[in-house]
């Protein structure tokens, strides 16, 4: 039986390798849900999941994938959208918590992944190595659908309600440090037409 959302605490939470969920999540996506990929490994992983003009593939902007998504939730309210971030992006942009309880854009979905690392930079530990919860942060800062997920299971469960229920939502996921499978492409220009189409902005 899968628990009610947010009953799992980060410690008790199963590490899960990313790239298996970031393939969970995209076979998940079925009417033209927008998906803002922060920096790292996570980005690299959701390229390798299969590219889709509705995928934003963030290059330098360490931290932004929350706030891109808001505007693009908040522009497109019809659209569902997902921002993915790795929690030591999440953790120079702690504000953005705020700005999207605040916000109230019913249609955003935001995904952290924590690993406790800057993997992409050589493994330094970040504050949640250390005790740091992003969730209850989020809770504090006014995220009421915010939680951990305990394994693969509920991660799927709880981004199917998300895709149909209104939020704003952040789903907390404790991950492992495996290399990534892919690397995303790294031409900004290329990447920001295509996702300008996928929204139906540029033809």
């Amino acid at each position: 039986m899968i628990p009610v959302f947010g009953s799992t605490t980060r410690d008790a939470a199963r590490r899960l390798n990313r790239a298996d969920l970031m393939r969970r999540l995209v076979a998940r996506l079925h009417h033209d849900e927008a998906v803002i990929g922060g920096i790292g490994h996570t980005n690299f992983d959701l390229w390798a999941s299969g590219q889709r003009p509705q995928n934003f593939y963030m290059l330098g902007s360490m931290g932004l994938a929350p706030s891109i998504a808001l505007g693009v939730a908040l522009a497109q309210p019809e659209r569902r959208v997902i921002a993915l971030e790795g929690d030591g992006s999440m953790l120079m942009h702690l504000g953005a918590l705020g700005t999207i309880a605040m916000a109230g854009a019913r249609n955003l979905v935001l995904v952290i992944l924590d690993n406790g690392v800057y993997q992409i930079t050589g493994g330094q530990p970040t504050l949640t190595s250390h005790g740091v919860d992003l969730v209850a942060i989020a809770k504090g800062a006014g995220i009421a659908r915010a939680g951990w997920v305990a394994d693969e299971a509920e991660f799927e469960a709880i981004v199917e309600r998300a895709l149909v229920e209104d939020g704003p939502w952040l789903i907390g996921v404790r991950t492992d440090d495996a290399a990534p499978e892919g690397v995303t492409d790294r031409d900004p220009v290329r990447i920001r037409e295509r996702f300008m189409q996928g929204m139906g902005v540029r033809r």
